[in-house]
């Protein structure tokens, strides 16, 4: 078998409230933690956060977000997420920096955000103005030994890789989502494989249809039932020599949440256990 930690993406929140009980129910041991609150990212919850996990479940990275407007579609999207709006860049960068603290206080190696609708055009103010922000902030992670991931999904897989190219710094990575490719209508995730190669340092499992018109995100569905081929997916990422932790993601809530996240769990051990 293929040895890849599974876990799951869970808010920082809840474990601070809850415990792990929850992650030891579904049978899981790694996890990445979703961090949208930057206020509560203290030394405080960082020391009880690790008294939480102990050596029962192993943090594989710290999603980071950001505050101010958010709006998940193709209208408002490039005008309200991540660091490309102008608008909220400088204050979404401190609380980039600030995840980077808080991950870097728990001993993890790795952060991750969604940058934004990267331009296309590389000879925009607005996407060189978008290189510079990013660079500082992966420069402030690299003072702390930190990678910076990039989350995919808003950006063509080739502008992904020129950015980070522009950038320019050896703490780069990404985070693999392939259901946000196919959402965003931004590529086919087998093929992005091909181009990211070695650049994948995390991966979402989560699974999802192309758009149906061109205002709204195509539609997440339970691994197994949208248009990513996971066994491919995987075989791919084996090729690459992927060592990363495979993170099911499941963007609803109550007991069908729970069902989905076990049955993507057995699907991607049916899959390693062929290697």
């Amino acid at each position: 078998m293929y040895n890849l930690d599974i876990g799951v993406i869970i808010s920082l929140e809840k474990l601070l409230q809850n415990g792990v009980e929850e992650l030891e129910e579904l049978g899981l041991h790694s996890c990445q933690i979703n961090a949208w609150n930057v206020d509560i990212l203290t030394e405080e919850n960082a020391n009880r956060l690790k008294e939480i996990v102990g050596d029962k479940i192993k943090i594989t990275s710290v999603w980071v977000g950001w505050p101010g407007p958010k709006v998940w579609n193709f209208i408002d999207g490039p005008l309200t997420l991540g660091l490309v709006p102008k608008e909220y860049r400088y204050i979404r960068m401190e609380a980039l920096k600030r995840g980077a603290d808080f991950a870097s206080m728990l001993g993890v190696n790795d952060i991750v955000t969604h940058v934004g609708f990267i331009p296309e055009n590389p000879s925009t103010s607005e996407y060189r103005e978008t290189i510079i922000a990013v660079r500082e902030v992966a420069s402030y992670c690299k003072n702390l030994n930190i990678y910076f991931n990039f989350e995919t999904g808003q950006e063509t897989p080739i502008t992904l890789v020129r950015t980070i190219e522009d950038v320019g710094l050896d703490n780069l990575g990404i985070n693999l989502d392939p259901a946000n490719l196919l959402l965003y209508g931004k590529a086919n995730p087998i093929d992005a494989v091909d181009i990211f190669k070695d650049l994948v340092r995390g991966v979402h499992v989560k699974d999802g249809r192309y758009p149906t018109n061109g205002r709204q995100l195509g539609q997440e569905t339970p691994v197994g039932e949208g248009m990513v081929n996971f066994p491919l997916l995987i075989e791919k990422l084996i090729k690459y020599n992927y060592k990363g932790p495979l993170i099911i993601e499941r963007e609803i809530s109550g007991p069908k949440q729970k069902e989905d996240i076990l049955k993507a769990k057995n699907v991607l051990l049916e899959i390693l256990n062929k290697y």
